[in-house]
């Protein structure tokens, strides 16, 4: 059996980032306004440690900025106030973020010499034109031999993609994803733009020079993605931003935030897979999915939104599901009412 894990994040707002994308304030979308010193680092690992119990692996992670782009000995005061942690098998790994034209062989020396497992390049797509328009500063080819170069270290490689940048077509995000599965990253991250305040993206929205990449348009592109990754047993271990008071509160003020975007999207798959099950012939009709254990609620939808759809879509007059022993994951049947 897989051991639990837990992260403790430490956040670490544009240091190191050589420049500002249009749609970043780190401050705002951490809700970190003070960036990591080793005094920090100590006290987030303190405080982390003291909520998780015994026998979980524990990973101390580095977020926010480009940590490999920050100067040497600055990345080294950072790493070396959790060596205590590590040497006493309290914290099992480091992870960091960071940039794919941020990774070469010495920073990568540097990285395994303090006992970092993991590094999750900010790739965000693989089109020229929509890292160009998001002023990212690094090209395709840059993330591909950092992906290259970190896997072959032994690393385990994270990739972070965004839906719906400046001159992003939902074509241009399944591209980017099918080029991620081909770097067989360990794990995906998927953020879909949100515009939010302090930001060039707010500004181009505002002048109406920026169309808004809705929260439905995330949902339907992401479920597809979704299948995408599965299809290629690449878990998507992270979708949407991280919901702060900050971002509810008003910061993000367009585009796709929602404290449940995954289960949403977990909802949109699963209405896929019921509506094929169905068709005319079932008008009036009552119907019912069997569905894996634990996995009705996701099936059903948030307040019960698949049922309304496909009620409503087909005249069905009645939609149930029933757990099923023998259906597994994403799958969905038909049973006997």
């Amino acid at each position: 059996m897989r051991p639990k894990r837990a992260i403790i994040p430490v956040f670490v707002p544009h240091l190191g980032c050589p420049n500002m994308c249009v749609f970043c304030n780190q401050r705002r979308i951490s809700g970190s306004p003070i960036p990591a010193d080793a005094t920090k680092v100590r006290c987030d690992i303190i405080s982390g440690l003291s909520k998780i119990s015994d026998g979980i692996d524990v990973s101390v992670a580095f977020y926010g900025g480009s940590f490999t782009a920050i100067p040497a000995e600055q990345q080294e005061e950072l790493l070396q106030a959790a060596q205590p942690f590590l040497q006493s098998e309290a914290v099992t790994s480091l992870r960091i973020s960071t940039r794919p034209d941020a990774i070469n062989g010495e920073i990568v020396d540097r990285l395994l010499r303090y006992g970092v497992k993991t590094v999750e390049l900010g790739v965000q797509s693989m089109c020229d034109d929509v890292l160009r328009a998001s002023k990212r500063g690094h090209t395709p080819e840059d993330a591909r031999c950092a992906a290259k170069l970190l896997k072959d270290s032994g690393f385990e490689l994270v990739l972070q993609m965004m839906t719906g940048l400046p001159g992003d077509t939902p074509e241009k995000s399944e591209y980017t994803a099918r080029e991620f599965i081909s770097m067989k990253p360990d794990g995906v991250r998927i953020y879909p733009t949100v515009i939010i305040k302090e930001t060039e993206l707010y500004d181009l929205w505002t002048q109406g020079r920026y169309k808004e990449h809705t929260l439905e348009d995330a949902i339907e592109l992401c479920s597809k993605l979704m299948e995408l990754f599965e299809d290629a047993d690449i878990p998507v271990i992270r979708l949407g931003l991280n919901p702060t008071d900050e971002l509810s509160g008003g910061d993000a003020v367009a585009g796709a935030y929602h404290p449940a975007l995954g289960e949403l999207v977990m909802n949109r798959r699963y209405l896929k897979r019921e509506l094929a099950l169905v068709t005319e012939a079932d008008r009036g009709q009552r119907v019912t999915f069997g569905i894996a254990p634990g996995r009705v609620s996701a099936a059903v939808g948030q307040r019960k939104c698949n049922v309304r759809t496909i009620e409503s879509r087909y005249g069905i007059s009645r939609v149930t599901f029933r757990e099923v022993e023998d259906v597994h994951g994403m799958d969905v049947v038909r049973v006997k009412s």
